[in-house]
């Protein structure tokens, strides 16, 4: 019984303690940015890029999200900017992303010049998508190729997380969103008699 009362009038005191170690920012977080503003690449935070890797970086991108006949590619809709400040931002989720983005990218420019004497941005069409196929798949790669391949799964990912969120890529896959509808119409009659619920 002493125990219990004597954390009782501890505890309020330790959750003090806490809430106030909680709020306090993390040594190179910052404040929130003002949500009324509209910020440009860079403002909340230096960019990691160089010129040449975002170069890169756009090819790459068009490489994996081309444009066609319905949607634009992916650098028409800003996706090297998006992952330029996807690695360039001070979050310890970013950090593993951005070593595995910059090596990735050392090597495929390497890999390019060692191929086809060539920047990887100034090989052919085939030639880059060869480069790429070779390491497209993590599952069936050659063991000195497991980490380019694991760079370009996370690269393929970014591109494709930074390209449907836009509102082409959102309307490349036909999401509408939480939109008002006048009506709401009821499912298919085929539909409802499969499930069995007609």
């Amino acid at each position: 019984m002493l125990t219990a009362y004597a954390s009782l009038t501890v505890a309020p005191s330790l959750l003090r303690a806490n809430s106030v170690t909680h709020l306090a920012p993390r040594p190179g977080y910052g404040t929130d940015p003002l949500l009324t503003k509209s910020y440009n690449p860079g403002d909340l935070w230096p960019l990691t890029l160089s010129e040449p890797q975002r170069r890169l970086v756009t090819v790459l991108c068009d490489l994996i999200i081309p444009a066609d006949d319905r949607s634009p590619s992916a650098s028409a809709v800003g996706v090297p900017a998006f992952i330029d400040e996807w690695v360039s931002a001070p979050y310890d989720a970013n950090a593993h992303d951005r070593e595995l983005v910059l090596e990735g990218l050392t090597w495929i420019e390497a890999e390019s010049q060692r191929r086809f004497g060539k920047p990887f941005a100034d090989a052919s069409e085939a030639q880059r998508t060869s480069l790429c196929d070779d390491i497209s798949n993590r599952d069936r790669v050659a063991a000195e190729l497991k980490k380019p391949a694991q760079f370009f799964a996370r690269f393929r990912d970014l591109t494709s997380g930074g390209y449907y969120t836009t509102p082409e890529g959102m309307k490349d896959v036909g999401y509408t969103g939480n939109v008002p509808l006048a009506v709401f119409p009821a499912p298919p009659a085929e539909l409802v008699a499969k499930l069995g619920l007609a």
